[in-house]
């Protein structure tokens, strides 16, 4: 039993032992990794500590560098046709940022805009006097004005709008307009809507409205001396403008009668306008559907809207046989077999529509935009035919003189409705009849006066 008894306490013994080593073993493996860790994590956190002091370095090098090249670009005059600055970061691995400015020749703007330039060729190129344009510039000023970048210069005010102006006036495609200005393709075309958004807020306020009462009977008399036909307030004609095939709506802008006569198929949309005796734009209504005959679109004009008012009460505005005849729109006669007086009155009329064709004929030689399709998008178009309107009135009043080579031969845009009324359709007969013996009377003792 003793034997027994010892053998079992020097088991014990030994199995002691070999557990203390075995845990003094695994304390000291701890420790020394627990120490290698720790030096290894010092070791990297001085590495993350240069590298990020690296890449502050490397920054703050690339953007001094930038902004040195950017303002030496600026105030540089180099004749090269392209600069390029290069900036890279401290190291080896630094990346590389280029700047690249593209000095486009802006001489033929800067011989325009110089005092000396012959004002007989501004007018050429602008179809307005320079004081006209100065004119524009001075209102236009304060919506149209850009503020300089630090990486740029803001482009002056009188060469936003003379982009615009040049570009209505000659309808050049935008590359050429970036030649001549020394400006960007896209930022030409941004300057012309951008100009002409302003002109429609700013300019049409002021140059294009309907008439008050004072101006209204001034216009009457003019008329009524015209042709000897009393109240007339405006002349009023639809033109169409060529525009490339929408992607939608392709039927709605089909124009039959330009088709038939360019021999390929066009696509348009309208311009209505009533002018007064000086062709001075009092009203338009710009943008519908090649596709749609004139009484329609007198049917949807601001026009007809304030007529349905009783705003145009003792009031004729005076249209071809394209309009309806209706208690404020006055037309001629368009069935056969007239009468002497009937003829006479006819006359009569198209001497005020004489009015409205040639101020159409006028806007359109003008600014030759009007003339071809544009590259304008079809959503824009209205802003800058409105421009047009509010450019031509300006000129009107002021005198501007148009050029003979500049004239426009107006194709006869004329859409006739269908179902076109009569003067024996309507209930009104008494007027009409009214009207022609007051034309004949004035008629006839004009006629013994010679």
């Amino acid at each position: 039993m003793k034997k027994k008894s010892q053998i079992k306490r020097s088991g014990l013994s030994e199995s002691e032992q070999h557990k203390s080593l075995l845990d003094s073993f695994y304390k000291h493996k701890v420790e020394t990794m627990n120490d290698y860790y720790n030096h290894l994590q010092g070791f990297s956190s001085d590495l993350d500590e240069n590298d990020q002091l690296r890449i502050k370095r490397a920054r703050s090098e690339a953007a001094s560098a930038v902004a040195t090249a950017a303002a030496a670009s600026i105030v540089s005059d180099n004749s090269a046709p392209e600069s390029s600055v290069q900036s890279g970061g401290g190291g080896g691995g630094g990346q590389h940022r280029r700047l690249w400015v593209k000095n486009r020749s802006k001489a033929w703007w800067e011989q325009c805009n110089h005092p000396d330039f012959p004002e007989e060729e501004f007018r050429r190129a602008f179809r307005m006097s320079r004081v006209t344009f100065d004119m524009i510039c001075d209102e236009l000023d304060s919506v149209v004005t850009k503020k300089d970048t630090m990486l740029r210069l803001a482009i002056p005010v009188r060469q936003r709008v003379a982009v615009c102006i040049w570009r209505l006036a000659t309808g050049e495609p935008l590359r050429l307009v970036s030649k001549r200005f020394g400006l960007g393709i896209s930022t030409c075309h941004k300057l012309v809507l951008e100009v002409c958004s302003a002109i429609k807020g700013v300019l049409m306020p002021k140059f294009l409205q309907w008439p008050d009462e004072n101006k209204l009977k001034e216009i009457k008399d003019e008329f009524e001396l015209i042709s000897g036909i009393p109240n007339v307030g405006g002349s009023m004609y639809t033109t169409h403008v060529p525009i490339i095939a929408p992607k939608i709506s392709v039927s709605a802008y089909f124009n039959k009668r330009h088709t038939e006569r360019n021999q390929k198929t066009s696509y348009s949309i309208t311009v209505q306008g009533v002018v007064d005796p000086k062709g001075v734009f009092t009203d338009v209504c710009i943008g519908w559907p090649g596709s749609m005959p004139d009484d329609k679109v007198l049917e949807k004009s601001a026009l007809c809207e304030r007529a349905s008012r009783g705003l145009l009460k003792d009031v004729w505005i005076v249209g071809n046989s394209g309009y309806p005849l209706m208690d404020w729109v006055l037309v001629p006669y368009n069935h056969q077999n007239l009468t002497w007086t009937q003829h006479a009155f006819n006359e009569k009329i198209g001497d005020v529509q004489r009015v409205a064709k040639e101020a159409f004929a006028r806007l359109k030689g003008r600014w030759s935009c009007l003339q071809k399709r544009t590259e304008v998008k079809l959503q824009d178009l209205p802003v800058v035919l409105g421009a047009c309107c509010v450019l031509h009135n300006i000129c009107e009043m002021r005198n501007e003189e148009i050029f003979p080579e500049l004239r426009f031969e107006l194709f006869d845009d004329e859409m006739v409705p269908e179902n076109s009324v009569r003067y024996e359709d309507i209930n009104f007969q008494g007027q009409i009849d009214s009207l022609l013996h007051f034309s004949m009377q004035v008629l006839m003792s004009h006629y013994f006066s010679q």
